[in-house]
């Protein structure tokens, strides 16, 4: 249905709005007025009742403002058309224009309300929030903001992102943050004792930013043509896992130079044929 073909089958005539005006009289203007006094009071007390209901809920700000405006426009909206058919008004006819023109709207920034309803579904379910260190999708970065519209993340290289909110609220999302704690896990490959390898890593382990509960670990993780591979998983707070990353990673280095333990490299044995 074209917006030319609905306009004017809903729109009054000039002659239609001046005999309502001149059928206006104070017996008709009264109890509209009445109405319209006491819509208002009881709008302000039905915002007063739903912001005590969000504050409660602990949205996000940016959640509780957009639901409280949707709110007043919404109650704002009933009251015009209760004072409108009080005063004898067709209300079908504006019904009609106004549900025309959002949809005319709502095709426009398809886009923009795409964004706003995936803003609305992060904001209340929460996620993440401001500075968690999440996946989002293939981006991962630290949470800058979440808007209505967008989430900003900060990427380790310091790189602002902006995802819109229907691709944030539709990918995958990683909180490292949630749980307050991570894992380090570290590899390397050497061919030196078991024991004397596993000491070494559990001591490189003792950095500063370390948590201790649970334990450290290191063990064993495959065998390989050359060398044996292990692993070393240290616990950190989510925060420090960067810190502790590099530190054990260094810390490693000084460890097995100290015991003599030597890294391996892929090498290639050649067997030459010296017969003709």
């Amino acid at each position: 249905m074209m917006l030319t073909e609905v306009l004017p089958e809903a729109l009054p005539d000039a002659q239609a709005v001046k005999g309502f005006f001149d059928s206006l009289t104070w017996q008709k203007v009264i109890p509209p007025l009445v109405l319209l006094l006491v819509g208002l009071v009881a709008v302000r007390l039905l915002l007063r009742l739903f912001d005590r209901a969000l504050e409660r809920s602990r949205l996000e700000r940016a959640a509780y403002a957009m639901l409280r405006s949707v709110m007043k426009v919404l109650l704002y909206f009933i009251l015009l058309l209760l004072v409108a058919a009080q005063l004898g008004v067709d209300v079908s006819s504006l019904v009609a224009i106004l549900s025309v023109i959002s949809l005319a709207l709502s095709l426009a920034v398809q886009g923009a309300l795409t964004n706003v309803v995936g803003g609305v579904t992060l904001l209340t379910t929460r996620p993440f929030k401001a500075g968690d260190f999440v996946e989002l999708g293939d981006q991962s970065g630290t949470v800058l903001e979440v808007s209505v519209t967008y989430t900003k993340l900060q990427t380790p290289d310091n790189k602002i992102v902006s995802i819109p909110n229907s691709t944030a609220a539709a990918a995958r999302i990683t909180n490292f943050s949630a749980a307050g704690t991570r894992r380090v896990d570290l590899t390397a490959s050497y061919r030196s004792p078991v024991e004397s390898v596993k000491a070494a890593l559990l001591r490189a382990a003792n950095s500063p930013t370390s948590l201790f509960t649970p334990e450290p670990f290191a063990g064993v993780k495959e065998y390989g043509d050359s060398a044996i591979t292990y692993v070393l998983q240290v616990w950190s707070s989510a925060p420090d896992y960067w810190t502790t990353y590099f530190t054990v990673n260094e810390a490693i280095s000084r460890e097995f130079a100290q015991d003599g333990i030597e890294m391996t490299y892929p090498h290639l044995n050649v067997h030459l044929d010296s017969n003709p």
